[in-house]
């Protein structure tokens, strides 16, 4: 339908003379229709209202060039997407002549929203001088791009088609004999999530080099879910940025969604281009933006007949990967499989048992997991024994030595994957009970060597399967899929590594040290190794939080200012930290020489407002000491480690950093 004129909302003023009072008014929407939309209803349909900051940094990604500009949004919501756009060419020093919007809602309660937002937009639009129409389609957007797409006699609509796409499209399953799937099969499309048939119709109507930009889950870029929508997608549009965010609550966090998300702007053209940008940040509102140049063979291998995207935000990410390809062999040639654990707990209720007793054996959970063991039994209010019936007589497996791995990682959970080694010699029991919340690797069914289990827990625990495993896994599972997926070292490496391993599972930094000087042959296991560069930063962001700075300043930005100031290189140990005098220039050269981590140079500002500004309220920082009387403003302006806080940085790798720790805390509050 073809929206008429109708009145805007009366609001204090009615004015809208900035980009800023346009995207405020719409969010304030934007909550308010959330709150009245239906919570089952909402993750039933996939309903995430597209927040101001991410729109605004969707709509900033388009390249615009063309002078009359017709406009998708499927699935508009309340029009956050719209607004940020006609905010972005409104702002543009090149603007277009005209915008038509195309925007696709069914919700009636959005709807009015909507048509609120486009008024706004209308007139946003008429003070810089772009012609401005719209038309809000009260349909399914599947069930119309379908019928747009495959015609037939009974229906002949008018294909439309689009120079822009901007979308936000519904995260939700969709039944294999659904209508929505049929139709999406009809486009030839095979996938089980609406997003993902969202994207391919949205690309189909587009024209020959318009672009598209959405927002989605990373999960597409990987696994056999998705296969089919890669291959579509890939055979239609050519990728041109992939902004990826370090946090994976952000970006939704008003909607509790934990997925992890990524933006994607691809243009419609058969040939690749050579490079890819690839951007990142720790959350929507932080301007300070890792920005990368990737060969688009290395985002896609051409060779790849999965299609996997793989995105390699940094340097250290390249390194990740090229150390990773000297393991070449998959379980299957090391005569191992994963399996997913076999007993379902609410399925066999009724022979739960809350402690071990007679005819039964032990249940294990992940929350048995323990400093690279299992402890059992232990303090959980799960059931951690199973009576053996013949019901569960098929769900155990003999007690013999196996690896276990975490399913699901917790909300921020430090690493991905964690896995331990189930050491039968410590439980007297026959068989045992795997829980279905984690893997476990075995010999066709049976257990491994013992000497092998420690090597292969050590190798899945180490930084560089861990980092490697979050460049191409978006969501927080850890399948048994996944751990086929993963290429691991041979046999002979697995024992020599296990080798070293006695009753006390290693620390991290041992761990790590073991896979350099075992697996990667590396004459000194402290060089600037993507573990080591990890490492490092991991042990920054736990002296922040030690010392009290709250969630916003525990981000990779921050622990890498920390140790700019510090002038603390990878490789050095803590007691080598220094108080170099530094200015916001000299700390991001700082990170990028050192840390492989090269921001673009207009987010100064950035690393001065959102960290150093932080730093020195805390007093963890003071601003010009070797000149005082220098402005604040100054370009010549640097920062200097407080004296105190620099003598116990020096201590955290001692024994008397819990105390000197202590004492520090209580001096400053």
């Amino acid at each position: 339908m073809i929206v008429p004129h109708f009145q805007t909302l009366a609001l204090p003023g009615n004015s809208y003379s900035t980009a800023s009072n346009l995207l405020d008014r719409v969010d304030g929407w934007r909550q308010e229709a959330t709150r009245k939309l239906q919570q089952s209803q909402r993750g039933e349909k996939g309903q995430f209202l597209t927040p101001s900051s991410v729109a605004s940094l969707m709509a900033g990604m388009f390249e615009f060039n063309c002078p009359d500009i017709s406009l998708l949004d499927a699935g508009a919501g309340i029009g956050s997407l719209l607004a940020a756009v006609v905010c972005e060419l409104c702002q543009r020093p090149n603007k277009p002549h005209s915008l038509h919007v195309t925007a696709y809602e069914i919700d009636i309660i959005l709807i009015e929203y909507l048509k609120q937002t486009l008024e706004l937009c209308s007139i946003e639009c008429q003070r810089f001088g772009i012609s401005f129409t719209c038309e809000v389609r009260e349909i399914d957007f599947i069930q119309d791009s379908a019928d747009m797409l495959q015609p037939n006699l009974f229906t002949q609509p008018v294909k439309r088609e689009f120079t822009h796409a901007i979308i936000n499209p519904p995260y939700a399953k969709i039944d294999a004999k659904s209508q929505a799937r049929t139709l999406l099969r009809s486009i030839g499309l095979e996938t089980s999530n609406l997003y993902a048939g969202f994207t391919v119709a949205a690309a189909h109507l587009l024209k020959p080099n318009g672009e598209l930009v959405s927002i989605t889950p990373r999960s597409f870029c990987n696994g056999l879910y998705f296969r089919d929508f890669r291959k579509v997608f890939l055979q239609m549009m050519a990728l041109r940025q992939v902004h990826i965010f370090e946090s994976r609550q952000l970006p939704f966090r008003d909607d509790a969604v934990l997925q992890e998300t990524i933006i994607v702007r691809a243009t419609k053209q058969i040939e690749q281009p050579d490079t890819v940008l690839i951007t990142s940040s720790s959350s929507v509102g932080d301007d300070l933006v890792l920005s990368h140049q990737l060969p688009y063979t290395a985002l896609i291998n051409p060779q790849d007949s999965e299609q996997f995207i793989r995105i390699l935000p940094d340097s250290v990410s390249h390194k990740v990967v090229e150390q990773m390809a000297q393991f070449t062999c998959s379980l299957e040639e090391l005569g191992l499989t994963v399996s997913t654990g076999k007993v379902v707990d609410f399925r066999v209720r009724s022979d739960l048992r809350l402690k071990p007793e007679n005819g039964t054996v032990p249940l294990i959970y992940p929350a048995h997991f323990w400093a690279g063991g299992v402890e059992y039994p232990t303090a959980t209010r799960k059931h951690q024994a199973l009576a053996v019936t013949e019901k569960t007589a098929a769900l155990l497996v003999p007690n013999e030595h196996y690896v276990l791995s975490k399913r699901f990682s917790s909300k921020e959970e430090k690493k991905r994957i964690v896995a331990v080694v189930w050491d039968a010699n410590k439980i007297n029991s026959s068989r045992v009970g795997f829980e279905n919340h984690l893997n476990y690797f075995h010999q066709q069914g049976r257990g491994l060597d013992l000497t092998l289990a420690r090597g292969l827990a050590v190798y899945l625990n180490s930084s560089l399967v861990d980092a490697f495993f979050r460049l191409f896994n978006g969501h927080t599972q850890v399948n048994a899929t996944d751990l086929r997926n993963l290429k691991y070292p041979n046999v002979e490496q697995l024992l020599l590594l296990g080798a070293q391993i006695g009753e006390i599972f290693p620390t991290q930094r041992e761990i790590d040290q073991l896979v350099e000087r075992q697996l990667l042959k590396a004459t000194n296991p402290l060089e600037n190794s993507p573990m080591t560069i990890k490492n490092r930063i991991d042990e920054s962001l736990e002296i922040l939080a030690a010392l009290g700075f709250p969630k916003g300043q525990l981000n990779e930005r921050s622990a890498l200012t920390l140790l700019a100031l510090l002038d603390l290189k990878p490789k050095d140990a803590w007691e080598l930290a220094k108080s170099p005098l530094r200015g916001i220039t000299p700390i991001m050269e700082f990170m990028d020489q050192e840390y492989g981590k090269k921001y673009a140079p207009n987010t100064r500002e950035t690393v001065r407002r959102q960290t150093v500004h932080q730093f020195l309220d805390a007093g963890l920082i003071v601003v010009n000491p070797d000149s005082p009387e220098r402005p604040v403003n100054s370009p010549k302006t640097a920062y200097q480690i407080e004296e105190s806080a620099l003598e116990l940085l020096r201590t955290y790798d001692t024994s008397d950093w819990e105390k000197n720790l202590r004492a520090y805390l209580v001096h400053f509050n």
